[in-house]
This record gives C-alpha cells, structure tokens and sequence, in this order.
C-alpha cells in the first residue's frame, strides 16, 4: 500500500487532516473522506478554506449552518471507497484514504502547480472539492462554490490560513483594530506628505521599535473616522508569510486591494537589495518598482536610517519618494502608549497589571535598552515581565527569585526582567547610588593595591559625573592611564567595572595593537556596504549598543591607526556612534579607559614627583593631537609598584587560590616562608605585578598538583596542606 507523499499538503491541510482522521471513528468511517475533510474545514474559522466559505457567503448570501447541517449528513452517509493510499497523521499513525480524497489531493497539487506553489493548501483543495468529478460537487455547486471562484480568492489566504493581505481601515471600522496612542505631529506631518498631488510616495526612517508601523496603524483608524485622507479608501500590508511562499502573487494581491488607497511595505529595503543580499525574484521587485512610478496607490516604505542610506542611491528613490523621520518616543509619550497596552497584557497574561510597573518600564527601558528604540523596549520589557508573573502563577516551583506569585506586576518584577534582558544585576538597579558612590575609593582598594592617585583621580571623575556635573550625551568619564606593564592600568579598569555595572565581564577590551592598519576600523563600526563583513556590524557599536552600561578599555592606545583615533574623538566629544548600517551606539552610560605605556621609563620610581610628571606628559604631548588630549578627563599616571605593594597583591593572588582549592577538598596553608620565597622568585620587577601569576603557577599549581597525585585520599574528605619554602623549591605537608 502507497502512502501520500508528506511534502505534498501544507503544513495547515496537514493538520486539518490529522484532525479529520481523529474523527473517523465518531462518523464510523473505513476511510478519510472529502465529505469528512470539508466538514473540518467548516468547524475551523482560521483554516484557508473557511474563510473562503466565510468570502463567498458574504458575496453570494448563503447560508453557512445550512452547509455545515448538509456536509454532516453527507459525512455520515458517505463511507467511501479504498484508496489503497495511507495518509501519515501528525502522530505518525497511517490513515486510509477514500478513492475521492486522493483526487481531491491529485487535483489540489495541479491548481497549486498552475499557480508557481508548491504544496496543497486547504484552499486548494476547496477548489478541488468544487469540481464534477467529487460527489461534495453537488452541495457547493447548488449555493454557487464554484472552483473558478475557490480559485479566484486562493490569493487572498496564505497557505497557512492567514490573510494574504490585511485592510486596516477595514478592520478599525469592524472594531477589531486595537487601541493606539496617536503621534499627532508625526501623523500631521505624514498627512502633508499624502495631500501632495504628484510624488505622494513615502518612505518612513527610524529605529527598530521606534513605532513606524503604530504610526500608519493610526492613521488608518483616523481615515477610517473619516478624518483626513484626501479619498484614501484602504490601508493594505501584505502577510509576511504570504511573501515567503509565493511573492509575485501576493504583491499582485496586495497591489490590486492597494489600489485607491495605501500598500504598507516593511522593511522596503528588501525589494532593492543588490543580487547577492537579494530576498526576492527579480520580478517581484520590479512590481514595486513599477508602482513607485503610478500614483494608483501610495506606497509608504518602512526602513532603518542606515538601510535609507543605501536606498537613496537608487534613482527610484531619490525621485518619487519623500522621506519621513519616525524618532524614538519620548518617556511621556512611551508611557502614555503602555496604558492602551495595559488591557492587552492584562488579558494574554491574566495579572493585574500596575501603573507603577508600567512607568518603571519606561524608565529602565529607556536607561538600560538600546538595541530597541522606545516604544518597542518598553512594551517588550512590560511583555517580559508579564510572562515571569505568569510563569510563577502557573509553576511556583519553576519561578525566579524575587517574583512572587501574587497575580500582579509590580516594579520590582519589571526589574527583575530587566536584569534578564540586559544582563545588569538587579542590586545594581535598585541600589542606592549616593550611598554607593560615596565609598567608591574603599571599594576599588579591596581589588587595587598602592596607586593611591590614580584611584582618587577616577573616584574624583566618576563622582563628578554621577552627580550631574557633566554633559549628558558624553562618556560617564574618559581617562588614559599611563604607566609600565603590571602596575593595575587593567586591573583598575576591571575594579570600576564591578564596581560602577556589577561584574568585571561588563569590560569591552580592545587590544590596540590589533588596530595599526587603516582598514582595521571597520572592525570597530563595520565594513562599508558592499564589503565582507558588512552584515555583521562593529565590535564596538554592537557591543556598546547591547550593554550600554559599560567599561570600554582600548589598550595600547599609542598603536592604533589614526582612524582610530577619529572614532575615539567621536565618542569623547559627541557620545554616540553609527556604525555601518546606521544602528547608533549611545557611550552616555559608558565610562572610556585607555591604557599607554608612553613614558614609562620616568614612571619606574615609588612616587611620581613633579619632575617625573612634566617628563611624561611632555611625551604624551608629542605624540597625541591637542583636540584628543582635551576631550579626555583625566590622565592619570601609575607609579612603579614597591615590594611592600607586591606583597599585598600576591596574597590577593593566593587568596584567590585557596578558594579555588577549597572548592575542590583542599585547605591550603601558606607560611610567611612561602610566601617570602615566592616573592623572591621575581626575578623581573619591572613588570610590576604581572610575574607573579605565572611565578604562582609553576611554582605552587603545578608541584601541588604532583604531590596530590602521589598521596593517598578519602574521598569528600577535606584535605589541610601546609605550604612552606625548601631550600630551591615549595614543600607541601598533610597535616
């Protein structure tokens, strides 16, 4: 026995199927049956073929109970005959198929084929159930479903069951249209633009999540009030699946159903992209070209600042389209938006929803996401909160701590949210920052020994900056450390940011070495259009951009390309870069650290006098350019660090070990011998710090290691090991 092919029917017939083979048994049936399979469609309002049904009887005034009452009897009378053809259900189980199902599938595939589509949809086969050689010809016939009228209204159903296009004009007047704050400017200034009598084309430029789409969802409820509109009839947008399986169709539908009025085109960039980033055929771009030329309806385009930037080249463009700008929301204007959400997400997610979480929505939506423009972050952090909620009603055992299942968002779960979207710890948003900051030098000392005035100087800076004693859109503090390798430049760096973000992991490190040819900028904001790597954005720009809240440290700084050092006078100066594609990274909530070896030599003493001081900067002087030196906050300068000073830093190193050993049964105990020996063991102090890690690796890892292995030990029992120093090396004693 054969059995259909699995890549025939769409993933919606398939499951139609599935749920008439469920059915079988209820209608004693032997075998699948078209009767059966038409009754399924009638019972599934969201399947292809009804809303076909749903199309016809609107236009022809049948009546729908009537069908059904007749296709149920139908199905209890017709038992059909063998196949010999099985149908592989959803569960895997072989269903039997009537001899009139399998011509209903064979004809299905060639009304597909006819149309450039692939695989049988539950509208095809409607069109197929409609002809002479199917006995459910007769029911349909009789209220005038014909094939040819199945067939014309095949464009108006994806193949999923969703609508090939959508009328939001249509739907606000049905009352269906959810409830939008509207952007009176904007939607004025959208409105002079459609009131032009030639050149009536738009294209809307913003953001992701700036609200461009909400805005034309407004306009269409105000031209559907009748407000405005200059005899604008239909606000159409294609469905995105609709694109996918059969584009020149669906344009053709959406352009027919456009006509006197609106086509909605998001992302409109695809259909002018080069050949190799192209997402559609040819002919299906030269459709929305040939309509940028027509005023038969307007087109208004949605794209991000960046992709507008290419777009403009095209002449098409340039000539018959008039760009909008769509910013951000404001705060206000954000919030006022998340109280038309407040019924929806009280509904989709069953909890009482609070006006205070909403506003601290907005507020870290806007502080804390900048790879979402306001609204868009707002409402997806309201969303995400919501579900957390939910998520600790429905399985209090599965929920995150500090969400309570008590059925109603509050601002701390908004906060908890936040931490997840943006990888900030929750103590570090809700913290009190006056009391924090005022014992910021203490703080970093715990991780930093000696270089006293270089933790004063960036605590002096950063508590500036914190109080509002600086300029918004710059860096929170820019500072060049100088000094020879090992004395703290990067471990500084990462002790502020623990310290300012909550781990040391929220550190970009840039090693400026990486950075001398001049082409090497693009790693940092993207490669051009056009060039390799170009898809992926910069370093920098997307890093910035996902976790604006962060320490960015260029190392080496005296090594990178003078480009670089153009990028960098950008950031300093204005806060902000663009990378590529147009997407800004916002540095306001940044603090920028670099690190340069630049006169070293004068800094190999204990205290950096005057003297030494004038040397160094002279250098400093001499080779960075006025405009960058006085764009930086500080220059904070790192002295040779003492004996006494690498003592302390190697007990902060051992501490670390013993914790780490401690995890593993293993209490470790370092006499002042030890540690003395292995102090000695730095044979090259003008590394400052640096050899200490690898002196601490060779010369108690790894023998500690040999000598575990040769020694005898209960397992789960905790091991107490004396460590003291030998003549030439460490010995280690159990005790």
């Amino acid at each position: 026995m054969d059995t259909l092919n699995p890549n025939i029917p769409t993933p919606e017939l398939a499951r139609l199927l599935t749920t008439a083979a469920s059915k079988m048994k209820e209608y004693r049936l032997p075998y699948l049956t078209p009767q059966l399979l038409l009754r399924v469609f009638l019972d599934d309002p969201k399947c292809g073929a009804h809303q076909i049904l749903s199309r016809l009887q609107q236009e022809r005034g049948f009546d729908l109970a009537d069908l059904t009452r007749r296709v149920e009897q139908m199905t209890r009378s017709s038992q059909g005959r063998d196949a010999k053809f099985n149908f592989t259900d959803d569960f895997g189980k072989d269903v039997r198929l009537a001899d009139e199902l399998l011509v209903v599938l064979d004809e299905g595939l060639s009304i597909a084929q006819a149309r450039d589509e692939l695989k049988v949809g539950s509208g095809h086969a409607l069109a197929a159930m409609a002809q002479p050689n199917v006995t459910t010809y007769g029911v349909l016939q009789r209220i005038g479903v014909t094939g040819t009228a199945v067939i014309a209204l095949l464009e108006s159903v994806a193949q999923d069951g969703t609508a090939v296009i959508a009328d939001y004009i249509e739907e606000a007047k049905k009352g269906s249209a959810p409830p939008l704050y509207e952007r009176q400017e904007l939607l004025r200034d959208l409105n002079s633009l459609l009131a032009l009598a030639q050149r009536r084309h738009v294209i809307l430029v913003g953001a992701e999540g700036a609200g461009k789409r909400s805005l034309i969802y407004s306009l269409a409820q105000q031209l559907a009030e009748g407000n405005g509109g200059n005899g604008i009839r239909s606000v159409v947008q294609i469905n995105e699946s609709a694109l996918l399986e059969n584009p020149l169709a669906a344009v053709r539908a959406g352009m027919r159903r456009a006509s006197g009025g609106i086509l909605l085109v998001p992302g409109i960039e695809r259909f002018f992209a080069d050949r190799l980033r192209q997402q559609f055929p040819e002919g299906v771009s030269r459709e929305l070209h040939k309509a940028l030329l027509s005023n038969e309806q307007i087109l208004i385009g949605t794209t991000t600042p960046g992709e507008y930037d290419r777009l403009r080249g095209h002449d098409l463009i340039r000539q018959h389209s008039n760009r909008l700008d769509v910013p951000p929301a404001t705060t206000k204007e954000t919030i006022a938006m998340l109280n038309f959400h407040k019924q929806r997400l009280e509904q989709e997610y069953e909890v009482e929803v609070s006006l205070a979480a909403l506003e601290t929505a907005v507020q870290l939506a806007s502080q804390y996401i900048q790879t979402i423009a306001l609204p868009a972050a707002a409402v997806r952090l309201a969303d995400r909160a919501c579900a957390l909620v939910r998520m600790a009603l429905s399985n209090p055992q599965t929920a995150y701590p500090g969400i309570q299942p008590n059925g109603r968002l509050d601002a701390e779960d908004v906060m908890q949210a936040a931490a997840q979207m943006t990888n900030i710890p929750i103590t570090k948003l809700t913290e009190d920052e006056r009391g924090k900051y005022a014992s910021m030098v203490d703080h970093l000392h715990q991780r930093l020994i000696g270089q006293e005035e270089a933790v004063l100087a960036v605590s002096r800076a950063v508590k500036t900056a914190r109080v509002g004693l600086r300029d918004k859109k710059r860096p929170i503090g820019s500072f060049l450390f100088l000094g020879p390798s090992g004395v703290g430049k990067t471990e500084l760096a990462k002790a502020l940011a623990e310290f300012m973000f909550g781990t040391e992991q929220a550190m970009l490190e840039l090693d400026m070495s990486e950075y001398q040819e001049e082409a090497s900028v693009n790693k940092l904001i993207g490669a051009p259009p056009g060039y390799v790597g170009f898809e992926g954005g910069g370093r920098l720009t997307n890093f910035v951009r996902e976790r604006p809240y962060t320490v960015v440290l260029f190392d080496e700084v005296e090594k990178a390309h003078q480009r670089v050092f153009d990028v960098l006078l950008q950031v300093l100066e204005e806060g902000r870069l663009t990378d590529s594609q147009g997407n800004t990274a916002l540095f306001s909530e940044t603090v920028v650290i670099m690190t340069s070896n630049l006169g070293s030599p004068h800094m190999m003493v204990p205290l950096i006098g005057e003297r030494e001081r004038e040397l160094v900067m002279g250098e400093v002087h001499r080779f960075f350019r006025p405009e960058f030196l006085n764009r930086i906050d500080e220059v904070v300068m790192f002295h040779q660090l003492s004996g006494d000073h690498l003592a302390k830093i190697l007990d902060l190193m051992l501490a670390k070990e013993i914790k780490l050993a401690l995890a593993q049964g293993l209490e470790l105990a370092l006499t002042p011998g030890a540690k003395a020996w292995l102090l000695a063991q730095n044979t090259e102090p003008q590394y400052g710090a640096r050899p200490l890690r690898r002196i601490i690796a060779r010369h108690l890892r790894e023998p500690l290691a040999d000598y575990l292995l040769a020694q005898e030990r209960k397992e789960g029992s905790t091991a107490v090991i004396i460590v003291d120093a030998a003549a030439d090396r460490l010995k280690f004693q159990m005790a």
